[in-house]
């Protein structure tokens, strides 16, 4: 009966997803951050959408991460996808396919923008479009929010993207407390977005840069060099900070084996796990109580053993006492008790 008990609990771990799947989840998660996060900066006002910047675009990460993070892993980002490689924890065999999904999702969510900027009739004309997405664009020295020079920028943007790396690689842990990656990696963006933002107008996410020089000046497209530069150096140095000094099962063994993502598994649900935990507490209780009735029926044995040496012991000891001596009563109650 132990054995149907423990059948019955195993449940089946769900199938990993296939790299189509991964590639869809990666350029949706890319869209919903341009068309949302970009949206937001473009038409929204303090009076009639109070909503910041910054906090819109945390906010479409931590949404995408939540709707689409299982499976993929809700990186959203190219600096992303090469730092979780370098840390062991993404194959790379799904680097080049990600990052072009992340780039076309980033591009078409743009391009909705563009077109919807286009219908305006005072907006109607070519260079309106692209002045409005150089200001959308990240820019150092002319095209700094606050002016500053490409050393700031650079500087910049690899801490923010070596920071906010840290928080994927950390959040996303195997002893990290479930459910909580899509909130924090969105909120984290939203500060880090936020600390920079006068300097370099925040990228941290080549994708996004790309997205918006495509339709912006000329001057934009020339600077988005740094905006791949300064973001990919940044998640490698804590890619291989992450490498160098992590635990070793936290490791995915990037170069061989399966096209898993373990940023993926961490925000799946972790039923089948906890199936396989309950399966083997069954099966340590069935093993338990077996020998616990093999113990059982020992000391019942040696019991019975004991038991019958006893009985053994005392029948030798009665037949080698001496009989009792018959006295005058004895003899009496015999004939009263036969007689009657």
């Amino acid at each position: 009966m132990t054995t149907d008990v423990a059948a019955s609990t195993r449940v089946k771990a769900p199938a990993e997803f296939s790299v189509v799947a991964k590639l869809v989840a990666e350029a949706f998660g890319t869209f919903l951050l341009a068309y949302a996060g970009l949206g937001v900066a473009l038409f929204s006002t303090p009076s009639s959408a109070p909503i910041p910047t910054p906090f819109a675009v945390g906010l479409s990460i931590a949404v995408g991460i939540a709707a689409v993070g299982h499976i993929s892993g809700g990186h959203f980002n190219p600096a992303v996808t090469l730092g979780l490689a370098v840390a062991g924890r993404t194959n790379w065999r799904l680097v080049p396919g990600y990052i072009a999904s992340q780039l076309v999702g980033g591009l078409v969510g743009t391009l909705l923008l563009w077109v919807t900027i286009r219908t305006l009739p005072s907006l109607g004309s070519g260079n309106s479009s692209q002045t409005i997405f150089t200001q959308l664009s990240n820019g150092f020295d002319s095209l700094s929010p606050s002016k500053f020079p490409m050393s700031a920028g650079l500087l910049a943007e690899v801490v923010a993207t070596a920071a906010f790396v840290a928080i994927i690689l950390f959040v996303t842990s195997r002893r990290a407390v479930k459910g909580m990656a899509p909130w924090a990696i969105g909120l984290g963006l939203s500060v880090l977005v936020q600390a920079i933002a006068p300097i370099t107008n925040a990228s941290l996410n080549p994708a996004r840069s790309t997205a918006t020089a495509v339709f912006a000046e000329g001057s934009a497209l020339g600077q988005l060099w740094l905006f791949w530069v300064a973001p990919v150096l940044g998640a490698v140095i804590t890619g291989l900070i992450f490498r160098g000094f992590g635990s070793s099962d936290e490791l995915h063994g990037a170069t061989a084996g399966g096209v898993g993502d373990l940023t993926a598994e961490a925000t799946r649900d972790d039923g089948a796990r906890v199936s396989e935990a309950v399966l083997t507490a069954v099966e340590a209780g069935t093993a338990e109580g077996a020998h616990a009735a093999a113990a059982r029926e020992s000391s019942g044995a040696s019991e019975a053993a004991r038991g019958e040496e006893a009985v053994s012991e005392e029948a030798a000891s009665a037949e080698a006492a001496p009989a009792p001596e018959r006295s005058d009563d004895d003899d009496a109650r015999e004939f009263f008790d036969k007689d009657r």
